[in-house]
């Protein structure tokens, strides 16, 4: 105020009408400089963390989604749009389905149905390894089947029972079965609870 007094009375002699107006000008200036530049500091560092933070999130995320770990909740900035990676994973899982291979059923036949496992007592003394060679224990897989009248290779679908699971004809039944379809399975338990059944069957192409 001394400095404001000094300026007024000696530098710019003005009245006291318009020495007041002056000071009220300058209080205004001061008030509306201190008021004001916190809030814009305070606006800046919001702004770069703002930045900052969406920035960490694109890599963060593109981590995650590579090693598969993509929680529904988090969200994932790809070609400047917004998206969840619970929508990623739908995308991708839509992807491939569409690339699922499509077959022709080529005949229908209506068959008696068993189900036999690994065991030596069912099968003989190599019991993982079918007629044509291969080996179902390794595989894993409960997607062969035992066909007397049906090349090796050839797939087929039992709807009735397993929709759209495709079975291949891979191992073979004693002679006096000619006409039946026996599905490998790896658990005893399962076999034994499928019992017999009659179902038709669909040789795809």
């Amino acid at each position: 105020m001394k400095l404001i007094q000094t300026i007024r009375e000696e530098i710019v002699p003005l009245s006291r009408k318009q020495g007041i107006i002056v000071l009220i000008i300058i209080a205004c200036v001061f008030q509306f400089v201190l008021f004001y530049a916190p809030a814009l500091a305070a606006d800046s560092v919001k702004a770069a963390n703002a930045s900052a933070s969406d920035d960490d999130l694109l890599i963060t995320n593109e981590v995650m989604v590579k090693d598969g770990i993509s929680p529904a909740n988090v969200t994932i900035i790809t070609d400047n749009k917004l998206t969840t990676a619970e929508e990623v994973l739908v995308t991708t899982k839509d992807t491939k389905a569409s690339s699922t291979t499509e077959y022709i059923v080529v005949s229908t036949s209506t068959h008696v149905m068993t189900a036999y496992n690994s065991e030596p007592g069912q099968t003989d003394n190599s019991p993982c390894i079918t007629a044509n060679g291969f080996n179902v224990c390794e595989h894993g897989e409960e997607d062969t089947i035992a066909a007397n009248f049906l090349k090796f290779g050839t797939k087929v679908r039992i709807p009735e029972l397993f929709g759209d699971r495709v079975f291949v004809v891979r191992d073979r039944m004693n002679k006096r079965h000619a006409d039946r379809v026996d599905i490998w399975m790896k658990n005893r338990s399962d076999a034994l609870k499928f019992g017999i059944k009659t179902a038709k069957i669909e040789v795809l192409k």
